[in-house]
């Protein structure tokens, strides 16, 4: 499962607003609804739904990374968003460090393989250094889905 296969290109946020862990959540979902990947109607549960996770446990994985995730009867196929932060958000990281990186997935519940592999496919890519160093340089959504373009065609075996 290719990055460019779920990630809703015109969701991607180069630049985020929001300053604050739900904020943020709201703004990336919102990017979402308004690509058509989350019905209006149902945002609210959506957001509700990433929160409860994150009662959890955050999902501020380290070195400046986080993958808020949930699943969701309302979404039709795994879809996600890609956000950067320029000034960091306090995520409750497991490291303690300010997360400048977010991949928001959302998948429908009868679908947990994909949301596996999707979650997966991120999180191995996320280990890269240069992967996050070239995601937090890149000011526009073009560079952002160039970055993924171009680590998918690494993933010859996806």
């Amino acid at each position: 499962m290719k990055l460019t296969e779920f990630v809703i290109r015109e969701a991607i946020l180069p630049s985020l607003k929001a300053t604050s862990k739900e904020a943020v959540i709201r703004e990336i979902v919102g990017s979402l609804k308004a690509n058509g990947a989350v019905k209006a109607s149902d945002e609210e549960a959506v957001v509700a739904a990433i929160m409860k996770r994150e009662e959890l446990g955050s999902t501020g994985i380290g070195n400046g990374v986080a993958v808020p995730h949930t699943k969701h009867p309302s979404v039709e196929k795994l879809s996600a968003a890609v956000a950067i932060s320029r000034t960091g958000v306090d995520f409750a990281s497991l490291d303690g460090e300010d997360v400048f990186i977010l991949f928001l997935l959302v998948s429908p519940p009868d679908r947990p393989g994909d949301h596996l592999r999707g979650l997966e496919n991120i999180s191995r890519h996320l280990r890269s250094q240069d992967f996050c160093n070239f995601l937090k340089q890149s000011m526009t959504e073009a560079d952002i889905w160039d970055l993924l373009a171009e680590a998918d065609a690494g993933d010859r075996d996806a």
